[in-house]
């Protein structure tokens, strides 16, 4: 519990012995003001109540809390703000607790499955790709940090037309070759097919253009998409050589991925596949046709009618028996609760797909899953680069491979051009270039709120100063430095003054579990990044005007190392649950 918390509670009991009011919650914030105080409490919610004025209210709360607590040291009362001034001992305590609390996680009971990446087997995985990977892996590190069970997951859409068409392409146009043959990664290898299928079927669609059908009839009638929607058919009816190229070629595709989730830094505990859950959700098609909560067209699809629930009509089996995305993700929802002991799963996925998770939601719930008020959409924002959107299948994604090297080709450039890493070993350099690129790069997706849309600038990311990766991983160095110098040994303090930069250092400190704890009620790493952001630059304002090693009073000496010490180990573990490695040199 943090001052702030002692004081909300205390502050409570004292409102309902002075005033005899229950379940009051006033308002306490550190104080920015001149007067002087820590915090200041806002009076005015007791006005209507108490019928008096908010300057007499918070004279009667100073004088109680000063009766009723050891709380308080002294207090003014400013136009109904109660300004008050903290014993020092409750911060000497609240540090000491902080540090004796710290590696301690409280269980919850509960398990939590959160799905993120969930890739396409016909490309590489691409900057979309990687905010949503960082932000799933965060929340989940996060989720863990609050006590929860976690079980990481993605189900990987390794079926459909989309695959297909990279199947049908190579068949047409690869000549036999692969990924080794190309010395091209497996993904990427794949990916070129994707775009070399829509390269050769625009070709066909002008040339119908040309022969005087409309762009619509020629987009239907192209024999490319013709043959694509073939093999898929041939591949759900269990064709053998269909069946052992999809085999092959995903196999080069999964190599490719795992190489970059290991450079990315993210894992999972669980891998689905749609090519199973598919079949799982055209069973449940079924059930809901035999339940009246589904119906049958005269052309043999199956729908779902959400108009009574303010949606449409949602399309769940084609009229030709093939499944849609919807039909995979029933299966795929109905399969993770049999098969876990889950009270809530996550899904990490873009805006784009509001709508399509609103409707998953509702027809699990119409099917009769009680715990479908359990499901929750994780909906976040698409990311940019200055120049522009990514637009995959003309061949222009993003590319996350390339962005990663870019990010660790300016930290090393950056980091030699600042001197920053002389006289390491050249191996030690080259880990902590990449440490500093991927530092960049996942601070800057992850400060953002998930459900903007973000602007990733990779040269302003890698900058050494203001809100970026690389000056968190500074201070952490430079604090490394500071304890290495002082030889530095844990050990109790004595009841010393602190001053109010010291104050705020601990008041921040003791922060660090009531943000976890609300970046995991709201899903949300920003909460953990600004937090970071707020303790280095309190760090640093400390830093640069209290001598540490330099100053004569051993004690005053000794809880200025125990701060800087317990900062080290919050931005260590702040920037863990960020996906983020630290490093001692910079």
């Amino acid at each position: 519990m943090n001052i702030k918390q002692i004081i909300e509670e205390k502050l409570s009991e004292v409102i309902l012995n002075v005033f005899q009011l229950k379940d009051i919650q006033l308002e306490v914030q550190e104080n920015k003001t001149e007067f002087e105080g820590d915090f200041t409490i806002v009076t005015f919610p007791l006005v209507k109540q108490l019928k008096k004025n908010p300057e007499s209210i918070g004279v009667e709360l100073g004088d109680a809390l000063t009766q009723q607590t050891e709380l308080l040291e002294s207090f003014n009362v400013v136009k109904g703000f109660l300004n008050v001034k903290i014993r020092n001992q409750f911060f000497v305590n609240n540090f000491e607790s902080v540090v004796k609390d710290f590696d301690t996680v409280e269980k919850k009971n509960a398990t939590v499955m959160i799905e993120y990446s969930s890739p396409n087997t016909n490309k590489p995985l691409h900057l979309g790709h990687v905010r949503n990977n960082l932000l799933g892996f965060s929340v989940a590190e996060i989720l863990k940090e609050a006590g929860y069970e976690v079980i990481k997951t993605q189900i990987i859409n390794d079926r459909g037309i989309h695959i297909c068409k990279s199947m049908l392409a190579w068949e047409k146009f690869g000549k036999g070759e692969t990924p080794d043959t190309t010395e091209t990664k497996g993904d990427k290898f794949v990916g070129n097919y994707y775009v070399k299928f829509d390269q050769e079927y625009k070709k066909e669609i002008l040339e119908l253009v040309s022969q005087g059908m409309t762009e619509e009839q020629a987009k239907k009638e192209a024999p490319l998409i013709k043959e694509a929607q073939k093999m898929l058919l041939d591949w759900e009816n269990g064709h053998e050589h269909i069946r052992n190229l999809w085999s092959e070629m995903n196999s080069w595709v999964y190599k490719g991925f795992n190489e970059t989730y290991t450079r990315l830094g993210v894992d999972f505990d669980q891998v689905q596949y749609e090519s199973n859950t598919y079949i799982l959700g055209k069973d449940l098609i079924q059930e809901g046709l035999d339940k009246g909560v589904l119906y049958r067209k005269e052309d043999g699809s199956v729908w779902c009618d959400l108009t009574d629930e303010g949606l449409d009509q949602k399309l769940l089996l084609r009229s030709d028996g093939t499944s849609v995305y919807m039909t995979q993700d029933l299966g795929t929802a109905v399969e993770r609760f049999k098969q876990n002991d889950i009270q809530k799963l996550i899904y990490t996925v873009g805006n784009e797909q509001d709508y399509h998770f609103q409707v998953l939601f509702k027809i699990l719930g119409k099917l009769g899953y009680s715990w479908a008020d359990q499901l929750y959409h994780l909906s976040y924002g698409m990311v940019e680069l200055p120049n522009g959107k990514m637009k995959s299948r003309e061949g222009t994604v993003v590319d996350a491979d390339e962005l990663m090297q870019e990010m660790y080709e300016a930290a090393k450039t950056k980091t030699i051009e600042l001197g920053k890493l002389e006289g390491l070993m050249e191996e030690e350099k080259e880990v902590s270039y990449e440490i500093i690129g991927q530092a960049a790069l996942k601070y800057f997706m992850l400060k953002v709120d998930p459900k903007k849309k973000m602007l990733f600038n990779p040269e302003e990311s890698i900058d050494f100063n203001g809100n970026t990766g690389p000056f968190i991983l500074y201070t952490y160095a430079r604090i490394q430095s500071l304890l290495g110098k002082a030889d530095y040994q844990p050990r109790d303090i004595a009841d010393i003054q602190l001053n109010a930069q010291e104050k705020e250092l601990v008041m921040l400190l003791a922060n660090y579990k009531p943000t976890v704890a609300k970046a995991a009620e709201l899903l949300s790493p920003a909460l953990i990044a600004n937090y970071l952001y707020d303790l280095v630059k309190a760090y640093n304002s400390f830093y640069q005007s209290n001598p540490v090693l330099k100053v004569e009073d051993e004690n005053v000496k000794q809880i200025r190392l125990n701060l800087s010490d317990l900062t080290a180990k919050t931005i260590k573990k702040s920037l863990s649950l960020l996906g983020i490695k630290t490093v001692n040199r910079m």
